[in-house]
């Protein structure tokens, strides 16, 4: 079902372990000749574009793109009370941890009158997209609106496909977890539309600053695209996974969050690298077992058995640490000895989960962690979304006359430098104004 790629035998030559697990073929910049009519057409007619691709795609014939509040009222009305009381707790612990890295004003005094604050200032408008079309990712609304919210964003706009088997709105779940957070401006419009509604404008929707949230290829395709239009999170492709993984691991807990991750999406990565092959021959077994016993067979199958998922064997755990950080997978999973210690040697990764009763699982719904993580390799560079995502740090600088004068020399000689006397001349018509 999984294959195996065996490293044994090789840290001595160095190999480059980027290309050794290849990801799912997810070729954004390919989607890029099929969204860009998409979002140049809803740009020129608006509304009446997005009725159309809504139709085309999603085999929703609706006029009006906007979810009325009776309909968000009746969702949450409706919603299991066993459901609302997980998304509750889970709003609960994220809004703890946003709370807690919320970054405050810094000052910074460098000389008598001489003064430059960071101020955080959060984006005016954004907007939230929350994918709909396999499963209705109801934690996704929670993942992106808390942040937000703690922020201290103004206005939050959130959009979600529509549904055929519900009048042609976003699925309830979704339409109750925005009525429990209090975003009352929803859309219900999906796909590469719908960053185009956002990043531009179209009816009803004002234009946002910024987007976050994933989706399929051709809504990331559509935010590569307008990107500068408007601000992006980052560009989230197929589901990954990465479990270290030494002789103490339990086989039954490794195959369990493989499959967790596989069941997102036929193209989702589930990578075990470890140096037991009886963890290995076990883990094997256990996928046989447990993926018969699943729902989604056909869609876990096609991941694990997929180029982009295998069982990775590796003379030591130093050697898969060098492994994962190349690999820089969106989730890893730490199952060794000494699991703490093993994970502070990690460097690359979208989020880290330490030990056997940490698993995805908890992050994509209640550890108070953001599951909005950087895919394909780009932990080594970018960071999961979170509160920052929403803030912009600026500079305020305070200098009085005094303050100026005493670098003043060296603000001109540096200007004369760069032969930009202009830059100079800001500051001797001070200097000599000062002087008289």
């Amino acid at each position: 079902m999984i294959r195996r790629i065996d490293l044994r035998g090789t840290a001595d030559a160095s190999p480059d372990y980027r290309t050794v697990v290849p990801r799912a073929d997810f070729d954004v910049e390919a989607a890029l000749h099929v969204v860009r009519p998409i979002c140049d057409d809803v740009r020129d007619r608006g509304v009446a574009a997005i009725v159309e691709y809504s139709a085309r795609f999603d085999g929703v014939d609706r006029a009006e793109i906007t979810v009325p509040a009776e309909a968000l009222t009746q969702a949450l009305a409706d919603l299991d009370p066993a459901v609302r009381a997980g998304l509750e707790e889970s709003i609960r612990r994220l809004r703890a941890t946003c709370e807690a890295e919320l970054e405050r004003d810094v000052v910074t005094d460098l000389g008598p009158g001489a003064r430059v604050t960071q101020r955080m200032i959060p984006v005016d408008r954004v907007g939230l997209y929350v994918p709909g079309g396999v499963a209705p990712l109801v934690s996704s609304v929670v993942m992106n609106v808390v942040p937000a919210q703690v922020a201290g964003v103004g206005s939050i706009a959130l959009t979600s496909s529509p549904q055929k088997d519900h009048d042609g709105l976003p699925h309830p779940t979704i339409l109750a977890a925005c009525a429990l957070l209090g975003i009352t401006e929803v859309y219900a419009v999906g796909g590469a539309q719908a960053i185009a509604m956002l990043a531009y404008g179209a009816g009803p929707c004002r234009k946002v600053d910024l987007v976050t949230g994933p989706g399929n290829i051709y809504t990331v395709s559509a935010k590569r695209l307008l990107k500068g239009v408007v601000g992006i999170d980052s560009e989230a492709g197929p589901t990954e996974i990465a479990i270290l993984a030494d002789d103490t691991a339990d086989a039954t807990y490794v195959a369990a969050d493989l499959i967790s991750q596989a069941e997102h999406d036929p193209m989702a990565a589930s990578v075990l690298v470890t140096d037991s092959l009886r963890l290995a021959d076990e883990v094997e077994a256990e996928l046989d077992k447990q993926v018969a016993a699943t729902r989604h067979v056909e869609r876990i199958r096609s991941a694990l058995t997929g180029a982009q998922s295998g069982i990775v064997l590796v003379d030591d755990v130093a050697q898969g640490l060098d492994v994962v950080n190349a690999y820089a997978a969106e989730h890893l999973e730490i199952h060794t000895a000494e699991a703490g210690a093993v994970a502070a040697k990690v460097r690359n990764a979208g989020a880290i989960f330490v030990g056997a009763f940490a698993p995805v699982s908890l992050g994509d719904y209640c550890a108070g962690s953001n599951h909005v993580l950087p895919t394909a390799g780009c932990a080594c560079h970018s960071s999961g979304l979170s509160v920052r995502a929403f803030l912009r740090a600026v500079h305020v600088i305070e200098y009085s006359r005094d303050a100026l004068l005493e670098v003043a020399d060296h603000v001109t000689t540096l200007a004369d430098a760069e032969d930009l006397p202009g830059h100079g001349a800001a500051v001797r018509v001070r200097v000599e104004g000062s002087e008289q």
